[in-house]
């Protein structure tokens, strides 16, 4: 049985994975916006002050913009080392560079506040818009594809640098034999096989891989079961962004998402 490997400060990496689901963040002096019950540990003096503290009204008019996601969120600075997890997903850090990213609400773990988070048009998800790092999870690995693209909702992480979807209904699947048992019971209508999202246009789609999301636990608290953050009722609730790198030492090869209005480059876990 190999020995674990025991951390300390000094030890702890900076502003990177210390393994697929866990990511440490060094605050210097600064600040991070952070999902509550997202924090795990920390080393050194940081304060966690929660969206409409006086004193964080100058940063809250340049980095936040989300009234409906304020009471999810706090405002993290001072000196240490800070360490994220979510329930076993994997974590990951992104960097933006003026770009243009809409992610699931509930994906998002954390961000720089040289990003500015907006509220989407989109139910459920929310925009980054900057230059500058954010953390995210998701239930196994990501997958980046290029529109034009249908996706199943429950597999939608976010998209970057593209229009927004619209619905799509497959009309064969709906006046098939699906159809008939909808319109007598009333069911049906959730598989991605019958509802889709539909992206044209130039820009990244990105998919989770896996379409297993479960409701959302109450902010911070323990979980009744295995699931995945960001979504409310059955079969649509929230997935995560990001994915880790599949093992380690992979730091060499960050992939590079096209887009016109920035490079997303996605980071490897050690």
């Amino acid at each position: 049985m190999s020995t674990p490997v025991v951390h300390d400060p000094t030890t702890l990496p900076s502003d990177d994975n210390v393994n697929p689901y866990t990511f440490c963040v060094e605050l210097k002096g600064g600040q991070w916006f952070l999902q509550k019950g997202k924090m795990i540990a920390y080393y050194g003096r940081i304060d966690f002050n929660g969206i409409g503290h006086g004193r964080l009204d100058r940063l809250l008019r340049t980095s936040f913009h989300s009234p409906l996601h304020a009471s999810d969120w706090v405002v993290a600075e001072g000196s240490g080392k800070m360490l994220l997890a979510d329930r076993a997903f994997d974590v990951n850090s992104f960097d933006l560079d003026e770009g243009n990213l809409t992610i699931r609400s509930g994906n998002l773990l954390a961000y720089q506040p040289s990003l500015a988070l907006k509220q989407s048009i989109v139910p459920g998800f929310v925009t980054l818009i900057g230059t500058g790092k954010f953390v995210a999870a998701s239930n196994g690995p990501v997958v980046f594809m290029e529109p034009p693209i249908r996706v199943d909702p429950q597999a939608l992480v976010g998209w970057a640098d593209c229009p927004s979807p619209c619905h799509h209904y497959d009309h064969g699947y709906m006046t098939g034999v699906m159809g008939g048992v909808r319109t007598l019971t009333g069911l049906g209508g959730v598989s991605g096989e019958e509802h889709q999202f539909e992206f044209v246009g130039a820009g990244t789609v990105l998919l989770q891989s896996t379409e297993s999301l479960l409701p959302e636990a109450a902010t911070g608290a323990p979980p009744q079961q295995p699931g995945v953050p960001g979504g409310h009722g059955s079969g649509h609730s929230s997935g995560h962004g990001g994915g880790h790198g599949g093992g380690q030492g992979q730091h060499g090869s960050t992939p590079r998402l096209p887009g016109q209005l920035g490079d997303l480059q996605r980071r490897f876990g050690l």
